[in-house]
């Protein structure tokens, strides 16, 4: 069952998933409130939305901001989950139900609470849960966005040097994971729900890069480097050293066991997951 215009608080609502969900909500007669640290110079927010001051780490911008809303879009980007607790509580004191941008990271552990180590997703999840609130969980795979990463290097020389080049992961639309939660967001039927979101393949990482050249239109290859090379790499552009070796133990087991995919897209929002292809079509002039 469809709510009658719910309001929205979306919080995050300028990120890569975020201003997705925002328009999707407005598009489906939802009133939404984007939470933005500066409303000033939020100047790339949909028209229709209305912009909120807050932030995640003022419990009470968050209170204030979600004192009437019906529902909360929340998005954790802080590498730890120091202040957490505080801001859950602020966001779950008057909605009747969150949405959690969480990750795919996130285990469930039969018994006991979700397990993400390192990653401050599973204990946001499980503040969630004690809150009482409705709640639905969205655990995204890796981010068809997150190819931008290679933009540059593909612009200059056409070749992408990277660890794990035959390891099989599964990349999902930014705009797939928005549309899942418009749904959850705005009708019944999702509480509890730990959706896994995929695209509708494993590519591996060099058939990724391969994927974008077709889209581009101009060959683009592969070039792998040492573990150690990607350690490098990784900490000296800031991922936080708890989850760095996880990180490159997981692409490593992904070799020999691709990432499974999920007909999760599909049956939540009745359309199909979109391709990588297809989403390089569409972004093609950023590798240009």
């Amino acid at each position: 069952m469809v709510e009658q215009s719910p309001k929205v608080l979306v919080v995050g609502a300028s990120g890569t998933v975020g201003r997705h969900v925002t328009s999707g909500l407005l598009r489906s007669g939802a009133e939404v409130l984007a939470l933005t640290r500066e409303p000033e110079r939020a100047t790339q927010l949909p028209s229709g939305a209305t912009l909120v001051r807050g932030d995640l780490t003022d419990p009470e911008s968050l209170a204030a901001a979600a004192r009437e809303v019906d529902a909360v879009f929340l998005a954790w980007p802080l590498h730890s989950a120091e202040g957490a607790a505080e801001a859950v509580a602020a966001l779950t004191g008057n909605a009747r139900r969150v949405v959690y941008l969480s990750s795919a990271a996130v285990r469930d552990v039969p018994g006991g609470e979700p397990e993400s180590p390192g990653r401050p997703d599973a204990e946001v999840e499980a503040l969630i849960v004690r809150s009482g609130v409705r709640y639905t969980f969205l655990r995204p795979h890796g981010f068809m966005a997150n190819a931008l990463r290679w933009a540059a290097e593909i612009r200059a020389t056409g070749l992408v040097r990277g660890y794990g080049g035959a390891a099989g992961l599964t990349l999902v639309d930014e705009r797939d994971i928005a549309a899942v939660a418009v749904r959850a967001l705005t009708e019944d039927g999702h509480h509890g729900a730990r959706y896994a979101l995929t695209g509708p393949a494993s590519p591996t990482q060099a058939e990724q890069v391969r994927i974008i050249g077709a889209a581009v239109g101009r060959p683009v290859r592969w070039e792998e480097i040492s573990r150690a090379a990607a350690r490098r790499q990784l900490v000296d552009s800031g991922w936080p050293l708890g989850i760095v070796d996880g990180a490159l133990d997981f692409v490593a087991a992904r070799v020999d066991a691709p990432e499974p995919v999920t007909g999760t897209v599909l049956d939540v929002t009745g359309t199909p997951a979109r391709s990588l292809h297809d989403w390089a079509v569409e972004h093609a002039d950023r590798f240009r």
